[in-house]
């Protein structure tokens, strides 16, 4: 059984509501730490400077920037989120576990292992790899530690046969991104991916139906 991961939809409350209704199975968003306060956003910053940007696009840096404290207050009490971590300062896990309701089942996504560690004690919260590159994916497979992991999210370009085997015996739960048609979401579900995490969640919902 597969299922839809809205990506980034989680990083804007008007898409967020829109991915609720589509009853998508996780809201994607993510999370980095400037200047002490959680943001969810996908655009960068450059250094210390608040420029926002991301490849061939620049946003106002003046404009409201949605915080965690304010997704996790707009999302339905049912909506199930995955928190993809970005960067590799500890202390963006330490704030985010402090912002969690106890008791919510939350889903937390990181490239560094040091930004899963921290997540360790807490039950209600599942914990996955995202890998996007071949060199993090060589180090994903040679790596065996006593971390508790639910799961590993890996970029659609990495898998094949061989590799999404190895992964299904490693996790519990394979995800994948960008899964953006059904015809790739049909060839992934052929190598043993459940989770599609797509940027337009509703083509693979309807296409599914």
């Amino acid at each position: 059984m597969t299922f839809v991961v809205a990506h980034r939809a989680g990083n804007d409350l008007a898409r967020l509501h829109e991915a609720e209704q589509l009853g998508v199975a996780l809201v994607e968003a993510d999370v980095r730490l400037w200047r002490g306060r959680l943001e969810v956003r996908h655009l960068k910053t450059a250094g210390p400077l608040p420029i926002l940007w991301d490849r061939w696009r620049l946003a106002n840096p003046f404009a409201p920037r949605l915080a965690l404290r304010d997704l996790l207050a707009g999302a339905n009490p049912e909506t199930e989120l995955l928190l993809d971590l970005k960067g590799r300062n500890p202390r963006l896990a330490e704030l985010v576990i402090d912002a969690l309701p106890a008791g919510r089942p939350v889903n937390v996504c990181a490239r560094s292992r040091r930004l899963l560690e921290p997540f360790a004690c807490r039950e209600d919260v599942r914990l996955f790899q995202s890998v996007g590159s071949r060199r993090q994916l060589r180090s994903f497979l040679r790596r065996v530690d006593a971390l508790r992991l639910d799961g590993v999210a890996v970029h659609e370009r990495l898998l094949d046969e061989r590799v999404s085997a190895e992964l299904r015996r490693q996790s519990a739960v394979l995800m994948s991104w960008p899964v953006n048609t059904l015809q790739r979401a049909q060839e992934l579900t052929a190598l043993g991916v459940q989770g599609m995490i797509s940027d337009h969640p509703s083509a693979l919902i309807k296409g599914s139906a």
